[in-house]
């Protein structure tokens, strides 16, 4: 039977392989993407550029809707604060609860 500290000798052994194993596959794997880069025209920066469309996702939205009555405010997206409704319930439309931009009220 092995004593301690042959099993820690094995185990030093092994590890050491097992980093050389790894040395070696990172080294091929990058060789691999290198040329693949050099296949398809990419660069680094290719790599790290973020999905356009979801570049902006979970952004806050100006309002557009403000409520006279309280001054509370709906971007208009997702659903409708109870007091949209009730308005419009009333007869108003969203143009009416619409924010005027000040550039447009002054004429300019």
């Amino acid at each position: 039977m092995a004593d301690i500290q042959q099993l820690l000798q094995q185990r030093e052994e092994l590890e050491r392989q097992i980093k050389q194993m790894q040395n070696s596959a990172r080294s091929d794997v990058l060789t691999q993407i290198r040329e693949l880069m050099s296949q398809h025209n990419l660069t680094a920066a290719d790599l790290t550029v973020a999905d356009k469309k979801g570049a902006k996702k979970g952004g806050k939205v100006a309002p557009k809707y403000r409520d006279p009555d309280t001054g509370s405010t709906w971007s208009g997206r997702g659903l409708k604060p109870k007091w949209v409704t009730s308005a419009l319930d009333s007869g108003k439309s969203l143009d009416d609860l619409a924010i005027k931009s000040w550039s447009a009220g002054c004429g300019a």
